[in-house]
């Protein structure tokens, strides 16, 4: 007979962020991110299966499978080894569990850089990123046996606190009531490129010079850059059109930092920096920066994202949608969901500083994060540190990367060094001429 704690690895609820993912998810909106490190010498398979074997002894919540349950999807155990592939595919694409031994990441190479693509379902960036770093870590460890010292053996025991509790019950407030603009957000359109192709765009950025612009405009790095790519949108593309709407950035929101809790699963939430460019008269990159500060001192405070949590808890817990059987809560989703992805213009995930210990970091040179962008919200962005690298990727279905190639020139032009590195899937920015 199964003891409780057992029973618990092989089977657990959704939290009330991942139950959505599952049902509105597929093929053509995939609902995963990637995390990338780029190492100093080329990648060892067997070495890295190893490593992967081991971070998931110790991270048991990832070593499950997903199940269709009559009213809700659920996980359970996966006895199953997972699988490690060379890097074929584009980034960020549908995890065909089929194909993956039923696991909701995939781990992939390519020369010196391992990625791991994760089914958002699972968790969420910043606790995927402690098990991309567990990875790394014994990868590391596996190869250099020598770096793993007493001091640092003591720093990389893996807090048994974690665990995988719906942080977002134990926090939420019954009465809290979101604030949410009822506004749809202008859209970015354009032709698109060939069928399942993502081009994924990385501007690695000086951290130093980065700092001291954004420290002198009086602005955060977040801040800073929102307003950059807010800009880039409208000299770009906003500008061509008629369109009164408001170019819409979502920005997730780590709620770590805000709320009590030591979960694996998914606790994020969201502000949307809504920018009434024509309205307001938003014509300069100063009145954008100014606007974006303003919008973020209001809609970053623990009450504003308390009340954002909230009401999509209450949604999750509707009485009148808990009893509905999942193959009707699908189709309902799924058909409304182009209709709700018309009120962001683009998303943007900075997960902020990715600390790595000791002398492992002498063997990484950055991280990348990529997010996967979809049908209607055509371009996604996301940004990663390490050390004094800062790099903000776009990934994009788009065949024009104007975009792309005003915020790199902005950003030049601001005396901030920038590197660039693509996949190939677009010319390079970098070169290409106004």
């Amino acid at each position: 007979m199964k003891s409780k704690k057992e029973t618990k690895l092989y089977w657990r609820k959704l939290d009330n962020s991942a139950k959505i993912f599952p049902i509105s998810g597929g093929k053509k909106y995939s609902t995963v991110f990637r995390l990338s490190a780029i190492l100093t010498k080329k990648i060892e398979p067997k070495i890295l299966e190893e490593a992967l074997n081991q971070a998931l002894i110790k991270y048991k919540s990832f070593k499950v499978r997903m199940k269709s349950g009559f009213f809700w999807n659920y996980f359970e155990h996966n006895p199953k080894p997972p699988i490690i592939e060379e890097e074929r595919d584009y980034p960020c694409k549908y995890i065909d569990p089929k194909k993956n031994n039923n696991y909701l990441f995939k781990v992939t190479y390519f020369e010196n850089k391992i990625n791991i693509d994760i089914f958002h379902s699972l968790t969420d960036g910043n606790s995927g990123t402690t098990f991309f770093k567990e990875i790394i870590y014994t990868y590391l460890e596996l190869l250099h046996p020598e770096i793993l010292n007493d001091e640092e053996r003591k720093i990389r025991k893996i807090p048994e606190e974690y665990n995988t509790e719906d942080s977002y019950k134990k926090n939420y407030d019954k009465k809290a009531k979101s604030n949410a603009s009822s506004k749809k957000a202008y859209i970015l359109k354009g032709e698109k490129i060939n069928l399942g192709a993502i081009s994924a765009i990385h501007e690695i950025i000086d951290l130093n010079d980065l700092k001291k612009v954004s420290k002198e405009k009086e602005a955060t790095i977040t801040q800073y850059l929102t307003a950059v790519l807010i800009y880039s949108i409208y000299k770009e593309n906003y500008l061509k059109t008629k369109s009164k709407k408001p170019i819409k950035v979502c920005i997730p929101v780590n709620l770590k930092k805000y709320f009590s809790s030591k979960t694996m699963s998914n606790f994020f939430s969201y502000i949307t920096v809504e920018a009434e460019v024509r309205k307001d008269k938003l014509d300069t990159f100063q009145k954008i920066l100014d606007f974006v500060k303003q919008d973020f001192k209001q809609k970053l405070t623990e009450e504003e994202i308390l009340k954002t949590m909230s009401t999509n808890v209450k949604i999750g817990n509707n009485p009148f949608i808990k009893p509905i059987p999942l193959v009707i809560k699908k189709a309902v989703v799924r058909l409304s969901y182009i209709e709700i992805r018309k009120y962001t213009t683009i998303t943007y995930s900075n997960i902020g500083r990715i600390g790595i210990i000791g002398k492992y970091k002498n063997y990484i040179k950055y991280f990348l994060m990529l997010i996967a962008p979809e049908p209607v919200e055509k371009i996604k962005c996301s940004s990663c540190t390490f050390e004094n690298k800062l790099t903000f990727t776009f990934t994009s279905i788009l065949k024009d990367n104007n975009i792309e190639k005003a915020f790199y020139d902005f950003l030049r032009n601001q005396g901030i060094k920038v590197e660039i590195e693509s996949n190939g899937v677009l010319d390079d920015i970098s070169t290409k001429t106004k």
